[in-house]
């Protein structure tokens, strides 16, 4: 079964995401579990964490239909130490509250290297942060998400998302989550079907679909390997159509969070609706 929803607002605190969601007919959702523009957020009150929970029981949210993500002040391969060791700090925070609020998967942009150090060093310095922080985090899976590869960020070569899972200790907790705009932008043809089978045969040879985790499916405003982050609306943008139907109909991303984050919010249950109807 597809579970489809998008990335919700948590303005007034986290237990509105829920209610958010089920207002777009979302089966899924994403959110943040802090104010992601800040480093440093107060504890989360336990009336909220219940609160959360309680929302999600009401409408039937489990725990693998919820996809947070973290801040994208994050980087968790930052070459300096005192940015590094921010970041760490930040990351293991985030990791604690959805330990809390009862979820059991984090969704992250990996890291950059700033032209400050090479690429395997950045790798390892990653790989390293993961695993200082599910040393001190419990049940929550450390969800990789697929870059576009713009400036100096990693993570938009399915090898070097292997590379970082290889060092992971605990591969019982670590996986990924596949953007689509992410994915074409970085040079993976999934518009085409000849484009889309190889990528996705490519995913599974070099990474494998045990660790898939979640989705996040949007449109792309730019090319083939622009190298560009920029997300449009399903079937507004150069993918166009046609990968969104096979993805709906492709098995293989049954059970997984799939979140939109297409840049009109208005359009989200909409998209929600269309998106259930290409299903065959």
């Amino acid at each position: 079964m597809k579970y489809i929803g998008a990335h919700v607002s948590a303005a007034g605190g986290v237990e509105n995401a829920p209610l958010n969601a089920i207002k777009i007919g979302a089966k899924a959702f994403g959110l943040f579990t802090k104010n992601q523009r800040q480093w440093v957020a107060k504890p989360l009150d336990k009336a909220r964490v219940l609160a959360f929970r309680n929302n999600c029981d009401d409408f039937g949210y489990n725990s693998f239909q919820i996809l947070p993500h973290g801040s994208y002040l994050i980087n968790l391969g930052h070459p300096e130490r005192s940015a590094l060791e921010k970041s760490r700090a930040a990351f293991i925070d985030e990791m604690q509250r959805c330990e809390a609020l009862g979820l059991d998967r984090l969704n992250f942009h990996p890291g950059s290297h700033l032209n400050l150090t090479d690429i395997e060093t950045c790798l390892k310095t990653i790989a390293e942060s993961i695993n200082i922080t599910l040393g001190k985090s419990r049940g929550v899976t450390a969800v990789i998400e697929n870059t576009a590869g713009q400036g100096t960020n990693l993570g938009h070569a399915f090898e070097q998302i292997k590379f970082i899972i290889d060092l992971i200790e605990d591969k019982g907790r670590v996986g990924v989550c596949i953007d689509t705009a992410h994915a074409y932008s970085a040079g993976y043809d999934i518009r085409t079907t000849e484009g889309y089978n190889q990528t996705f045969a490519d995913f599974d040879r070099i990474i494998g679909f045990r660790y898939l985790k979640g989705m996040h499916i949007n449109d792309s405003k730019k090319l083939l390997g622009s190298r560009l982050d920029r997300h449009d609306l399903i079937g507004m943008g150069t993918l166009g159509m046609d990968v969104f139907v096979r993805l709906m109909n492709d098995q293989r991303f049954d059970d997984i969070p799939i979140i939109l984050e297409t840049p009109d919010t208005t359009m989200w249950k909409k998209e929600i609706a269309m998106l259930y109807g290409l299903v065959k």
